[in-house]
């Protein structure tokens, strides 16, 4: 490893670091000014509230990271060029191919990291913020198995095998306690809804069964409702976001859903977004190049910030464009996910290209 690599990646490390910590700071400002509307509702306090927003930090670290890394290369390639130390370094040899290679390697290294941290950091942070949120916020106490969610609602213990993007309930069973914590009945229903206007759950295909005594009796209903303190913006809160899934955790839920002949789409994009999430971090810090090393003419440093703010944006905008064009004409998501990787690509390549020769046509005119 040469010395002039490790120079280079100590200034985007630090650069991207820096960049990273004032996007989470801002991310966390909006959360805690959504978050104080709700600011002593029940046991919402101060302190839960502050909890809430640093566990979910982690869960906006997979989707700023890769524009982090865009400005923090434009950032630390734009100081390096200001100061002439760019300069010195191309005249002894260096191409922008093997710029291009040192930022490759730092974007790999960032990958790696990132996908450590979205697999097994950011998950658990983000269920354990909505846990936290659900407990203070409402008398319902909810967590998450293999076997579904299991609810605790007064005197009844309700378990769901998952919940739709629309929160609609699938494969649901409520137990219902007496005061006694005598077990007097079990409803089993294949999917419910939330009727707004009477406020309740109703359920389709259920099956009862009533204990009285040493006897039970089974009933057979089309629908049936269920009332309840459970609403659906609870259940919102606690369910964990396909993007937030990590991706074992995203696979299983897309075989289950396959298996149940249920509409796996929305997950399947956000699988393929998490295995190419390390592309789209090297091809962010390969388009960053062209645009830092630009000539002092062409603005300073906080216009190439503003250019890396803006080609961020442009990125996610072409993601979300992507995934909710697949959704609405069911195109594959594996190629969904491609397109705007690939358009990026391209961009990135062309600008290296082009900037490659407008330093050579000098040389070549003299």
């Amino acid at each position: 490893m040469s010395i002039l690599f490790r120079y280079f990646a100590k200034e985007i490390f630090q650069a991207t670091l820096l960049l990273l910590m004032g996007l989470l700071a801002l991310f966390a400002l909006f959360d805690l000014i959504k978050e104080l509307g709700d600011l002593g509702k029940s046991n919402y306090g101060l302190g839960v509230v502050l909890a809430y927003v640093t566990l979910s930090q982690p869960a906006h670290v997979a989707i700023i990271f890769p524009v982090a890394a865009l400005m923090g290369t434009i950032f630390a390639i734009a100081r390096l060029s200001s100061q002439s130390e760019l300069t010195v370094m191309r005249a002894s040899g260096l191409s922008l191919a093997k710029l291009a290679g040192f930022a490759t390697v730092v974007g790999l290294i960032f990958s790696v990291v990132m996908f450590l941290f979205g697999e097994f950091v950011a998950p658990a942070a983000e269920e354990a913020a909505k846990r936290v949120r659900m407990t203070a916020t409402s008398n319902v106490v909810a967590q998450q198995f293999r076997s579904g969610f299991w609810i605790k609602d007064d005197l009844s213990f309700v378990n769901i095998q998952s919940v739709t993007i629309d929160t609609e309930l699938v494969g649901l069973r409520i137990y219902d306690f007496d005061s006694g914590f005598k077990l007097k009945s079990l409803r089993v229903a294949k999917r419910a809804a939330f009727d707004e206007q009477k406020s309740s759950w109703v359920m389709q295909d259920v099956e009862k069964t009533v204990f009285t005594g040493s006897a039970a009796r089974i009933e057979k209903l089309p629908r049936d409702a269920w009332a309840t303190t459970l609403k659906p913006n609870l259940l919102a809160g606690l369910r964990v976001k396909p993007d937030d899934m990590s991706l074992l955790t995203l696979s299983a839920y897309i075989e289950r859903l396959r298996t149940n002949k249920e509409n796996s789409t929305r997950y399947e994009i956000a699988f393929w977004g998490k295995i190419f999430q390390p592309a789209t971090v090297i091809i962010m810090m390969l388009l960053a190049i062209p645009f830092a090393i630009q000539s002092h003419r062409s603005g300073g440093l906080g216009a190439k910030l503003l250019m890396g703010i803006m080609l961020g944006l442009v990125f996610v905008f072409l993601n979300q464009l992507a995934a909710n064009l697949t959704l609405l004409n069911d195109w594959p998501p594996l190629i969904s996910s491609l397109i705007p990787l690939a358009t990026f690509f391209c961009l990135a390549f062309v600008l290296l290209m082009s900037r490659e020769y407008a330093c050579r046509l000098p040389r070549r005119l003299r």
